[in-house]
């Protein structure tokens, strides 16, 4: 475990508010944040269209099972609570690849027999997928819901996000649902690629894309209205004019159902 580089998880954390980070997080964070000032607002919607996500699919879908991947730290409203607002039978896994988010999340969920945490990373769906945790609590034989939020944009062209999405789509029975969610740089090309350059500079892989990319992403998945927007605008619950900007954002998001 190593606490002297940054990690993504981590960053997001210090981004929300969070204390479960250390220098290297803050430092490389604080470098994101000097490229593109609102990046704090841009964590909070994102977290914000998280949960707006869940409560969607846990009160239109009937979903009761979610593997989140690329969880990150524990913070204010997680998947299960969301989710276990509407039906406490939900039951939930959270992936993340970082050991600190592992010990965390056990010790704040040890006396919830239906949600887990473990330790792998989405560059390996089948070892998620047949992780033993993973196989007591989700069955796919039924409906899931699988959740990479702000997740795909560190995985790099080269390690070829689609066909990652694709290996879990392949698990997946009809009637599940994919949550995606993942920063551009279309909308305010200097400064959300000044963020790239500064997670880059800590050593943490970041790939911008454009809606066209996170839009392929959903192949074989029907767009659930209003289909692929700026997490501030996914179904908001605030008037337009309280909302920030698209720019201050810069971060798209959206569900695609399995026919």
């Amino acid at each position: 475990m190593r606490t002297d580089e940054a990690h993504s998880a981590r960053m997001y954390d210090y981004l929300l508010g969070g204390k479960d980070n250390y220098p290297a997080d803050q430092k490389a964070a604080e470098g994101a944040v000097a490229a593109f000032p609102t990046l704090r607002i841009a964590a909070r919607e994102n977290r914000d269209f998280l949960g707006r996500a869940v409560r969607y699919i846990a009160e239109e879908t009937g979903i009761r099972q979610f593997l989140d991947i690329g969880s990150g730290l524990p913070t204010a409203h997680n998947v299960h609570q969301v989710a276990q607002r509407h039906d406490s039978s939900a039951r939930v896994v959270y992936v993340d690849n970082d050991p600190i988010v592992l010990a965390h999340g056990r010790a704040l969920l040890s006396t919830d027999a239906r949600t887990t945490v473990i330790e792998c990373d989405i560059r390996d769906p089948r070892a998620i997928i047949d992780h033993p945790e993973t196989r007591a609590l989700i069955d796919f034989t039924q409906p899931v819901a699988v959740l990479a939020v702000a997740i795909l944009h560190f995985v790099s062209d080269e390690e070829d996000p689609a066909s990652l999405v694709d290996r879990f789509r392949q698990e997946l029975a009809p009637g599940s649902v994919l949550v995606l969610s993942h920063a551009t740089a279309e909308i305010s090309p200097e400064t959300a690629l000044g963020v790239q350059n500064a997670y880059r500079a800590q050593g943490v892989p970041l790939t911008l894309r454009d809606r066209a990319a996170l839009t392929e992403l959903f192949r074989d998945f029907e767009l659930v209205e209003p289909g692929v927007q700026v997490v501030s605008d996914w179904r908001a619950t605030v008037p337009e004019d309280e909302r920030p900007s698209h720019a201050e954002v810069s971060w798209y998001g959206g569900i695609g159902r399995l026919p």
